[in-house]
């Protein structure tokens, strides 16, 4: 039985949007996490990751294949949603701790400033356990007084972006998979599709309608196929460089 077909991955076929471009801009998230710094808004952008937005797809006149676009975009989405808050969990660490000097992703520098501000009163390390990594704080109490210092509110920040960081790279992975199983199954049925979109049609100016909503359903598939290669070549980036750290720190 077919699952519910999600609405908002629709476009409405009534208005006169309906040919507008699928990946449509998002508005500015204004509910993303702050700094105790009050750091800038992080970038969303990445030098390989241009194009961003929400995948929306049109009917095509079939329940079946109305329903295999319907989850595609709703998993690309969601995908999508993950990478940017991985990013923006990555650029609020490096602009808290000063390493935001480029565009990249890289979490190395970040964790040797922490060290730098912080390593005298607190023993630093960053460990992982399969797709989950993590910064580990233990406080160093003074061997005189035997007093264990508290964890500052910046070093709590960066223990929290951490955890995001890797809560995401580790979903963004998980949706990529599933997601470039339902992409190559559109892509190799392309030709199948396009005889029940013909054999559903009523009419032959539906079945134009259709056959057009078909192929800008195809054309956005490739575009979200290359987009979620993208995001999780770099979630994958970001794990490994983890796991190079966390094994230094061995």
């Amino acid at each position: 039985m077919l699952r519910l077909l999600c609405c908002c991955c629709f476009s409405d076929e009534n208005s006169n949007e309906e040919r507008q471009p699928l990946l449509q801009p998002r508005p500015p998230d204004l509910d993303g996490p702050g700094s105790a710094r009050q750091i800038p808004p992080a970038h969303n952008n990445t030098p390989s990751v241009k194009r961003t937005g929400r995948l929306v797809v049109r009917r095509v006149g079939v329940s079946e294949l109305d329903q295999r676009f319907s989850d595609m975009a709703e998993t690309f989405n969601e995908q999508q949603q993950r990478y940017e808050t991985m990013v923006r969990h990555i650029r609020n660490l490096r602009q808290t701790y000063g390493c935001n000097h480029d565009e990249s992703l890289a979490l190395a520098e970040c964790v040797g400033k922490i060290r730098e501000e912080h390593g005298n009163k607190h023993r630093i390390s960053l460990q992982i356990k399969g797709y989950d990594f993590s910064l580990n704080v233990v406080s160093v109490g003074s061997m005189e007084e035997m007093e264990v210092e508290p964890v500052p509110p910046h070093l709590c920040l960066a223990r929290d972006e951490l955890k995001g960081t890797s809560e995401s790279a580790k979903a963004i992975i998980s949706k990529g998979t599933s997601l470039q199983e339902m992409i190559g199954w559109l892509l190799r049925s392309k030709d199948h599709m396009a005889e029940q979109v013909k054999g559903a049609a009523g009419t032959y100016q539906e079945e134009r309608r259709l056959t057009e909503n078909l192929e800008e359903n195809l054309k956005e598939v490739r575009r979200a196929k290359e987009l979620s290669l993208e995001y999780k070549q770099q979630a994958g980036g970001v794990l490994t460089e983890a796991a190079q750290i966390a094994g230094a720190d061995l």
